[in-house]
């Protein structure tokens, strides 16, 4: 019955889901308010509930992300190269790296091809798309000329792509990169020499520098897998290249993603393409590249080819980092409002989320069980981003406070003790968090003084802050506009 009303009713059914996930979390946060004065235990009951599933959360974290982190290190320590070229048609496989682009700096993209040029794989068998947008004009052209004139003898193809505007497509990432691919297919389909079967495209950010042996790691992964035709690549993303230039509360944000990314490597059943990534050419043109018609590229690729392939579709972690730009600007107030809006882009992924659950309902094809908690891990991550500070930081205190005679029972005095006991035991995560940042984070620069040494760790005090400004509140803000129906833009980052 489901299905066929979904069916018959497609915009209705995308308007509703759409209104879904701001109605869950408005009504998760406003809970705890008008629930105390009315049904102030069975409150308590779901502080307590939330307070435990905290606590799993954030021991599973730290256990998982220390874990990721030796992972990694013995990943780099090992010679991916070697391994790769003991593969049968090693020497088939080339590498197409797309790099959507608006508006960054020409030292930026420099920055990020200069990391190319340090790969141990073969630099020849490295083919770059600079996928610039035409609206940006000039700028766009003299920096293409630019790069290709430093850069275009260094690979083994350079090229420049300018995306238009075209009607029907939301402008970003996504449609930038699909326009991308398309003129790169286009260049292999005139090369007899390059057999499309072995080869790989990547999603690279424009501000991303890849660990040196990222792409040898992928070409192994490639030759080795059974199922090559079937899965995404996905690195440790670590916002670390300007971490030490940015203020404190985005450095400390910065840590808290880049070991959420470590974590989430060892979570097959969570891990989901995101921000740079790789995959098969083949894949690709399947599924028929990238939407152009939505904002966030990651999560709708990998749930485009996950109904698309019958569920039979798997992201396998490459560990290896791929380190990016933490939200940065000429002035400390620009710096935060880049991040905030850079957060909230992210939040907007919910958006995907209606074309999730309605393909979810109509995919006969897939087993149950497996696209179930394939969708329920995302839907949960995608509807409580905004929930959980509110639940955690001040839900224990409602009732007691708004409702005198439940403050007055014993359950009204022990629960902010008990809540308060879990949260403090959920903290020992930090530590972990803390020692794995301080492992895997850039040298600090030389001249800085012994104090700033000392008071990095003690940044982690402006957590509670910081998760409301630039977690909580973004994720309502992205939550309300799509359940208002008020679409953002693409809005990129700023680079200084």
């Amino acid at each position: 019955m489901v299905k066929k009303w979904v069916r018959r009713h497609p915009v209705r059914t995308q308007r509703a889901l759409e209104i879904l996930p701001g109605f869950v979390s408005w009504s998760l946060i406003l809970f705890p308010i008008w629930g105390s004065l009315v049904i102030p235990v069975v409150v308590s009951y779901y502080v307590l509930a939330f307070s435990i599933y905290w606590l799993y959360r954030s021991l599973t974290m730290s256990v998982l992300s220390l874990m990721a982190h030796y992972r990694i290190k013995a990943s780099q320590r090992n010679d991916w190269l070697s391994d790769a070229r003991k593969l049968e048609h090693f020497e088939k496989v080339h590498h197409i790296i797309i790099i959507p682009t608006y508006k960054e700096p020409l030292s930026t993209l420099e920055r990020t091809l200069d990391g190319l040029l340090q790969q141990s794989f073969p630099k020849k068998r490295l083919h770059i798309v600079l996928s610039f947008e035409e609206r940006e004009g000039q700028p766009a052209k003299e920096k293409s000329e630019q790069l290709l004139a430093k850069y275009k003898d260094k690979f083994g193809n350079l090229w420049s792509a300018f995306h238009p505007d075209i009607e029907g497509e939301v402008k970003g990432k996504s449609s930038n990169t699909s326009w991308g691919a398309k003129q790169a297919k286009q260049f292999i389909d005139n090369k007899p020499d390059i057999n499309p079967d072995f080869v790989t495209i990547t999603s690279e950010d424009a501000d991303v520098i890849f660990d040196h042996q990222y792409f040898a790691a992928l070409a192994f992964e490639f030759l080795s897998h059974s199922k090559r035709y079937n899965r995404i690549w996905q690195g440790s993303i670590r916002f670390y290249n300007n971490i030490w230039k940015v203020p404190a509360p985005i450095r400390v944000l910065a840590s808290i993603f880049s070991v959420t990314q470590m974590f989430i490597l060892m979570r097959r059943d969570r891990l989901v393409n995101f921000s740079s990534y790789s995959t098969s050419l083949r894949l690709i043109e399947k599924v028929g590249y990238w939407d152009t018609d939505v904002i966030p590229e990651d999560y709708r690729l990998f749930f485009k080819a996950y109904f698309a392939l019958g569920g039979d579709l798997e992201v396998d972690p490459i560990f290896l980092p791929i380190n990016a730009d933490a939200p940065e600007s000429h002035s400390w107030w620009s710096s935060m409002v880049n991040q905030y809006e850079q957060v909230k882009r992210w939040a907007w992924g919910v958006s995907d989320d209606a074309y999730i659950i309605r393909n979810y309902i109509l995919a006969d094809h897939i087993p149950f069980f497996d696209r179930t908690i394939r969708v329920l891990k995302t839907v949960e991550d995608h509807f409580l981003w905004p929930v959980n500070w509110f639940a955690i930081t001040v839900g224990a205190l409602l009732p007691p406070l708004l409702n005198e005679d439940f403050g007055r029972t014993v359950m009204g005095k022990t629960l902010p003790q008990v809540t308060s006991t879990i949260l403090t035991i959920a903290l020992l995560s930090l530590l972990t968090i803390i020692f794995i940042d301080w492992q895997s984070r850039p040298p600090r620069p030389e001249g800085s003084s012994w104090l700033r040494r000392v008071m990095q760790p003690l940044e982690f005090l402006l957590l509670p802050i910081v998760g409301f400004f630039f977690s909580a509140l973004p994720g309502i803000d992205a939550h309300t506009r799509l359940m208002l129906g008020k679409y953002i833009e693409y809005r990129v980052t700023e680079k200084v």
